[in-house]
């Protein structure tokens, strides 16, 4: 079995594989404050609490966008695993041709999920991974990886705009009846909701247009299948892909 781990702004992802099978995957809030021990604490419990037994683990694999944890996630692992995880970054085989102006600058996460969407889904591609920052990222015909959109997430437009007004309170993120809200946290909700998909539409259309060619477009992260039922352009949600995609690579370095 391989462990894979996605260490994300929000969110730790954690996944284990038995061959492509995926046994389980869970999330646990990230902690900045958190040391090696108190993750591997965690890690270790949520194996245990799926029935997985550490020495049934043959390797791990991870990718953070968390500079801060790296270290800390690395000794975790290693207390779980007893050997070295293999990091997502500079000298790790991925397959992908990234065109970017500085393809180090590219987060591992994106990485993962450019390799899981070309391995599973037609070419050219769009990917969407929508949790603190909207993210989409485009492979074009050539499975060549040439370039990503960031904007902000959902939940943290919600929040800014809360924290910035006086008179607008948090809410929580669902989908109102209408689209024209009769109360403030409807008209909150709309914007956030029906907003996001209306510019993921509008995204999707522009970046096509510069590529030259219909997409398939894919959404991932914890906000995909909130915002892609409104959304009028066709996306497909796949919230593991990240995982998959670390999988991916794994086997592909531990080949080499």
């Amino acid at each position: 079995m391989i462990l894979t781990l996605s260490v994300e702004n929000t969110y730790v992802v954690l996944g284990v594989f038995d061959g492509e099978e995926l046994k389980f995957s869970s999330r646990m809030a990230t902690d900045r404050k958190k040391t090696g021990d108190e993750y591997a604490v965690a890690f270790r419990s949520t194996l245990e609490l799926h029935g997985i037994r550490r020495t049934d683990i043959q390797g791990g694999i991870v990718s953070s966008v968390v500079p801060a944890l790296i270290r800390e996630i690395r000794q975790a692992l290693r207390l779980i695993l007893g050997r070295e995880p293999m990091v997502v970054g500079p000298g790790v085989k991925t397959g992908l041709n990234i065109l970017m102006d500085n393809p180090a600058s590219l987060g591992s996460d994106l990485v993962a999920a450019a390799v899981a969407a070309t391995a599973e889904y037609p070419v050219p591609l769009i990917v969407a991974d929508m949790d603190t920052a909207t993210t989409l990222l485009a492979v074009n015909e050539k499975r060549n990886f040439v370039g990503t959109v960031i904007a902000p997430g959902t939940a943290l437009s919600a929040q800014a705009l809360a924290d910035a007004c006086d008179q607008l309170p948090r809410i929580s993120l669902e989908a109102p009846k209408e689209v024209i809200g009769r109360n403030t946290v409807d008209c909150m909700r709309s914007g956030a909701v029906f907003g996001t998909a209306a510019m993921l539409d509008g995204l999707v259309e522009r970046m096509e247009r510069q590529m030259g060619s219909r997409c398939t477009v894919i959404a991932t992260g914890t906000l995909a299948g909130l915002i892609t039922p409104h959304c009028s352009r066709e996306i497909l949600v796949d919230e593991l892909l990240m995982l998959k995609g670390l999988r991916l690579i794994y086997e592909k370095n531990a080949r080499k």
